[in-house]
């Protein structure tokens, strides 16, 4: 705004009873909304002018209208298409432009055109050679400022061809006030110690309080993009059918996290490069005995059809707690639950979504720290074809309907496969998850019927979060260089399942 718009605005209603904003700002060249802004602020300092709404409608032209006024009305163009040799309807209509149709009704109906019978095909032929476009006259004369001077008539035939269009502009009609001065007064906003012991506040104006403003926003906690994904997740989990397992214990003995998976225990994965071991406390005591020594022998010498690793298999070293790696350790808690539970096996479906640890180089793609998803399936007589039609279900719902499986290898699982999805923004296959049927040699020491098999399978919840908010680092999704604006701003998660 004009610094001395204000000023301008009342010194002219000193010498005028009344004006138009809208004549205001023609007079001072600056944009109407510019005057209504300035009257506001004059408003605010009291009764110095009065105010009232005044409505003004105008005619206007529409794109169409524009146009007609460059190029000529719908009739005339079609008029000046037909050739002194004459013209098919057809051709006709394409020669005469995308209002071709509108153009020869009017031509027809002006007397301008007719249609040849007597020859085959019909022909158009031009009926008169010079025409007048009043049509583009009039609208010219609309877009001059003079659309008061057309026919009524003719404005309502131009607004059903939408080449008219009526605009209503609210402006107001300003007069003086009780307490007009050509000059505002500055408002105090503060009522001080100082004006009320010296009474000066009797004198001063103050600047009237707006108790319908809503205020500054106050500070609140927002949602993580991993949490409103995992949100997703654990929906589609539930819709399946699948009941949630407890995984608030981080901390996990080296016997769930891998002698009851049957992993060996000179597996690489149980190294201090790859796994976070505790040291206080080191050692964790309480096992199933029947069950440790089922494991024990499996492992050392064989059993339920299987030679084993045929290894010297100790207690110390099952002992060793750790930060879990994955939450199979809790589904292999949960499964010897079900197998020890009172009244016998029950079919069962089990989901997680939790932390997991491992000691990795960190990187743009890997965390120390991350989340597994992972699904269980225990029943009777499952097979492969089960697990491939269950992760064709669960991954439809997440929206991803293109799958591979590619055999893998997980001393847990067999067969073992990963998983392989299609992204079309990439533009090639990426992995999503590994999955497998788990062995024997882990089921069955748990005390699980012969016929009773269990699929599973697991995938990060990092990676699809990454891929739906367009993350490139993982660095950016978790840890210290993470931009709370983008937590504070970020959508909510839709993962177009069905």
């Amino acid at each position: 705004m004009h610094p001395d718009l204000t000023e301008r605005i009342l010194q002219h209603l000193e010498t005028a009873d009344q004006v138009d904003t809208l004549d205001l700002a023609s007079q001072f060249a600056v944009d109407h909304q510019k005057i209504v802004g300035a009257l506001k602020s004059i408003q605010a300092h009291g009764e110095l002018v009065t105010a009232e709404v005044a409505t003004h409608k105008s005619l206007g032209l529409t794109d169409e209208g524009l146009s007609v006024v460059e190029h000529g009305s719908h009739e005339a163009l079609v008029h000046a298409a037909v050739p002194e040799e004459g013209i098919t309807q057809a051709a006709l209509m394409t020669a005469g432009g995308p209002n071709a149709k509108v153009g020869f009704s009017k031509a027809m109906s002006h007397g301008w055109i007719l249609v040849d019978k007597t020859v085959t095909p019909p022909l158009v032929r031009r009926k008169v050679e010079k025409i007048t476009d009043s049509v583009k006259e009039q609208l010219k004369q609309v877009a001059a400022g003079k659309g008061d001077a057309l026919p009524s008539k003719e404005v309502t035939d131009f607004k059903k061809r939408k080449l008219l269009q009526e605009t209503t502009t609210k402006s107001f009609v300003l007069r003086r006030g009780p307490e007009f001065a050509t000059t505002l007064t500055k408002l105090e906003t503060d009522l001080t110690v100082e004006m009320l012991s010296s009474g000066l506040w009797e004198q001063l104006k103050f600047k009237s309080y707006n108790f319908d403003a809503l205020g500054a926003p106050p500070s609140r906690g927002h949602l993580h993009p991993l949490l409103k994904v995992r949100t997703e997740f654990r929906q589609i989990f539930l819709e399946m059918g699948f009941s949630e397992m407890p995984t608030n214990n981080y901390v996990e003995s080296s016997f769930w996290n891998f002698d009851a998976l049957y992993q060996p225990q000179q597996h690489p994965a149980r190294d201090a490069h790859d796994t976070f071991f505790v040291n206080h406390p080191a050692k964790s005591h309480k096992f199933p005995q029947d069950y440790l020594e089922r494991v024990k022998k499996v492992h050392s010498v064989g059993g339920y059809g299987s030679k084993g690793y045929g290894y010297d298999w100790k207690l110390e070293e099952a002992q060793k707690n750790l930060l879990r790696t994955h939450t199979t350790a809790v589904s292999a808690r949960m499964l010897y639950k079900l197998a020890n539970q009172e009244g016998g096996f029950k079919p069962a479906k089990y989901f997680s979504i939790d932390k997991v640890f491992r000691n990795e180089t960190l990187d743009a793609t890997h965390l120390a720290e991350f989340h597994q998803v992972e699904g269980v399936i225990a029943d009777v007589g499952l097979t492969l074809g089960d697990l491939i039609g269950t992760l064709y279900e669960f991954f439809r719902k997440l929206g991803i309907t293109q799958l591979e499986f590619k055999p893998a290898y997980n001393p847990y699982t067999e067969p073992s496969m990963e998983i392989f999805c299609y992204h079309p923004g990439l533009g090639k296959w990426i992995e999503v998850g590994n999955s497998g049927v788990f062995r024997p040699e882990m089921l069955l020491p748990m005390g699980l019927p012969e016929n009773v098999n269990v699929i599973a399978w697991g995938l990060s919840l990092e990676r699809p979060t990454m891929i739906k908010y367009g993350i490139n680092n993982i660095r950016d999704l978790v840890g210290p260089k993470v931009d709370l604006k983008m937590v504070e701003e970020g959508p909510i998660c839709r993962l177009d399942h069905v």
